[in-house]
């Protein structure tokens, strides 16, 4: 089965359309992997961990999309919510990657040993 690790770096901060475009895009490619049987994980990192907490709200562009894959959301970035902060709950915060100076990211390295295509958005 084909794996694939979608990730979130997008800024919802920067209220622009590239942003909003990349979180669309990136929950779009998840949302056909997911119909497609295959195996996905939504990771946000960066300043891209601020976008669940926006996309949970009924009235954003996007929450339609973000309910039907919400169920492969991986989790945040543990190191990145102790930087640039946002409201977690519910959601797994992510530090295999022991980065000195941080509680931890995610490990991109783990991902490709365990057989995961990386998408960045």
């Amino acid at each position: 089965m084909k794996k694939t690790a979608v990730i979130i770096l997008s800024d919802p901060k920067s209220g622009s359309e590239e942003a909003l475009g990349r979180v669309f895009n990136a929950l779009a490619s998840a949302y056909e992997f997911k119909h497609a049987g295959e195996d996905v994980k939504i990771i946000f990192q960066g300043t891209g961990i601020r976008w669940p907490e926006q996309l949970e709200k009924a009235n954003h562009p996007v929450h339609g999309l973000y309910n039907e894959v919400k169920d492969y959301v991986h989790g945040l970035s543990k190191g990145c919510v102790a930087v640039f902060g946002t409201e977690v709950s519910g959601y797994e915060l992510l530090n295999e990657n022991e980065v000195p100076g941080t509680p931890g990211l995610p490990s991109f390295l783990n991902l490709r040993n365990e057989g995961y295509d990386i998408l960045i958005f």
